[in-house]
């Protein structure tokens, strides 16, 4: 009898068959395993893709999860599925977040402030110089700097994270059986201890540029934030950037020359409303509302009228401190986010709720 952990890999290895098909399958089914051993003829009804439907690829993707089941066990990585709690909490709100990653490391991954700091591989001393201090000054914050671990400004964010003892997060595009770029392997090593790595690659998936669009899906959907350090306007950092806002994520960018090609993405992103212009940690901090200390004294809460079982359960949740995030109230309350928007909407509108940067709530 194949374990649990057998099948959640298996279901992620044939070709052409994505997340949101993956996750539509198996609430339909009622799970992983239910998925195989549902009958043809009602998969067939479900317009499931003939992938998974033909018996040849079921046995290839049968013995290479035996494999990757193999090799993870030995290299202790620990797979995280999407509907297990260790998943990260902010990529179960995206639609085509992957349904398994692969990770390496000590960091809470659910923490309660996580950035993703990307930008060019072909970082300028201006770039490599903001990023370094940015990051330092964030160190009171406690807070989880991911990239990933490419050439420039990535492999500078990490180092200057860990530097500056935060834990930092590498989310590369390729299995754990590598590093790539292998000049990386050393850093890397260093964030295994203090961060991690982590991908939805497995060990026996080819490594080609075309991997390189998961990569940044994860980066933009596991942060609060995306701040981007300079970019060609054609560069892989405003895809990055892009992805950030689908999700519904903070954007900044770091403004540049207009003369400097690699400040060109940036400036782009901030003139067209697709990121907010910062020129320091403070900035970061005072647009997503991090505080470093709280006020200790007891807030008086508007007499709250006309609630619904709903917009009641939120504003329960929202006594409980000064703010939540928009994700915490959606996984507290069991709600979809869609819904959450709409009820915060019109709890705002009654005067009972007040919105703050970076997508926090708080009573009145």
């Amino acid at each position: 009898m194949q374990s649990d952990l057998f099948y959640k890999i298996a279901i992620t290895l044939f070709n052409g068959v994505g997340p949101v098909t993956i996750k539509k399958l198996v609430a339909h089914t009622g799970g992983v395993e239910a998925v195989f051993k549902e009958a043809k003829n009602h998969l067939k009804k479900l317009k499931v893709p003939q992938v998974l439907l033909n018996q040849e690829n079921i046995k290839t993707a049968f013995e290479k999860a035996e494999k990757e089941i193999e090799f993870i066990t030995a290299k202790k990585i620990e797979p995280l599925f999407y509907l297990e709690p260790s998943y990260p909490k902010r990529l179960k709100h995206c639609e085509d977040g992957p349904v398994l990653l692969y990770y390496k490391g000590n960091a809470d991954l659910n923490t309660q402030r996580i950035i993703s700091v990307v930008g060019t591989r072909k970082a300028s001393y201006y770039g490599k110089e903001f990023c370094e201090k940015f990051i330092s000054d964030l160190k009171e914050t406690g807070v989880v700097i991911v990239s990933g671990l490419a050439y420039g400004i990535d492999i500078c964010a990490h180092k200057a994270a860990l530097n500056a003892g935060l834990n930092t997060v590498g989310v590369v595009a390729h299995g754990l059986n590598r590093i790539y770029p292998s000049e990386h392997r050393s850093v890397a090593v260093k964030m295994i201890e203090q961060g991690g790595l982590l991908t939805d690659f497995c060990s026996t998936d080819k490594f080609h540029p075309g991997n390189f669009p998961s990569r940044n899906r994860i980066i933009a959907g596991i942060s609060d934030a995306t701040v981007v350090i300079e970019t060609d306007i054609k560069g892989g950092a405003v895809i990055t950037a892009d992805i950030a806002n689908s999700y519904n994520r903070d954007v900044f960018a770091v403004p540049g020359s207009v003369y400097e090609k690699y400040s060109a993405g940036c400036n782009w992103l901030i003139k067209t409303n697709r990121a907010a212009l910062i020129q320091s940690a403070q900035d970061l901090m005072n647009a997503l509302n991090w505080k470093t200390e709280k006020s200790k004294q007891p807030i008086q809460h508007t007499l709250l009228l006309d609630l619904n079982e709903e917009e009641t359960k939120i504003a329960n949740l929202l006594k409980q401190t000064f703010s939540v995030g928009i994700d915490d109230i959606s996984i507290a309350s069991d709600m979809p986010l869609s819904k959450v928007t709409t009820l915060l909407l019109e709890m705002e509108f009654k005067g009972i709720i007040k919105a703050l940067p970076g997508k926090h709530y708080k009573l009145v």
